[in-house]
């Protein structure tokens, strides 16, 4: 078990900003790249603006971004003089801040070192006029970096959901991720396998394409539970690509959101 890392969290947290209501701050975490975090972020705050609660997305992946297209948000923010800055607001509701919307050309490469990033991400709390928000999602770049470390640091993180996907190699990564949460005092409110199986359109049958799923197995070595189990749907990839991820189905990320507010305490 990993030694907590001393720190006093007051002394690292960023300053919020004053038109600013925040209540829940949920980070969406994985040990790599490739595993669909940000889908399932999409996911669970569509599920959340379903569930009638006021959501935003912080899209921490600032070199990587793609929460904007998936919600079909393009164009630079704006931002009111004494207020801050304007988050892009989805057809649902969702709203998100993401350093693609930042950019003249939502192309063009963010080549930064770690603790500029980190400066931006604190330019996202604290510049950012979030107004109120029942849950943020916070979209974490993959690994265990100067970013996850300053975000878990420095952010008022309630919980940490840790995506993965069935491969033996993940369990690995997903157990440095898990390590690094418990070394920050985070708690992880449970685990998300993304690309569980497919299921056959012709037969229903589930289909596992990257081998049997591992989540049982994940969840019970590190002592939390499945939040959900969620398959591959071309459907919703190409609804991700249109910047339609708001009318996805998705019941697993449902289900998924109805425990996390469980496990948050909240009774509506």
């Amino acid at each position: 078990m990993p030694e907590n890392v001393p720190f006093n969290k007051e002394e690292f947290a960023w300053e919020s900003n004053p038109f600013s209501e925040v209540h829940k701050v949920i980070a969406v975490a994985s040990g790599k790249g490739g595993v669909g975090k940000s889908l399932v972020t999409s996911l669970l705050a569509c599920a959340a603006a379903k569930d009638s609660k006021e959501t935003a997305i912080m899209d921490a992946d600032v070199t990587g971004p793609s929460i904007p297209k998936a919600f079909g948000l393009h164009g630079m923010l704006s931002a009111i003089e004494g207020v801050g800055i304007e988050p892009a607001v989805a057809r649902n509701g969702v709203k998100v801040v993401s350093m693609n919307l930042l950019l003249e050309d939502e192309e063009s490469p963010v080549v930064w070192r770690g603790p500029v990033v980190a400066g931006v991400l604190q330019q996202f709390w604290k510049d950012v006029d979030w107004g109120k928000v029942d849950y943020m999602f916070v979209d974490m770049p993959p690994g265990t970096g100067d970013v996850p470390l300053s975000i878990y640091q420095s952010l008022p993180v309630d919980g940490i959901i840790v995506v993965t996907t069935p491969q033996d190699l993940v369990q690995l990564i997903v157990k440095k991720a898990y390590n690094m949460a418990q070394m920050m005092n985070v708690p992880i409110l449970g685990v998300i396998e993304n690309m569980s199986y497919m299921e056959c359109p012709d037969c229903g049958k589930k289909l596992n394409v990257f081998g049997e799923s591992k989540a049982e197995e994940i969840a019970k070595n590190l002592g939390v539970p499945v939040l959900a189990t969620m398959p591959i749907r071309p459907q919703t990839a190409t609804l991700v690509d249109l910047g339609q991820v708001d009318t996805a189905n998705a019941p697993e990320a449902t289900e998924a959101f109805a425990k996390i507010k469980e496990a948050l305490g909240d009774e509506d």
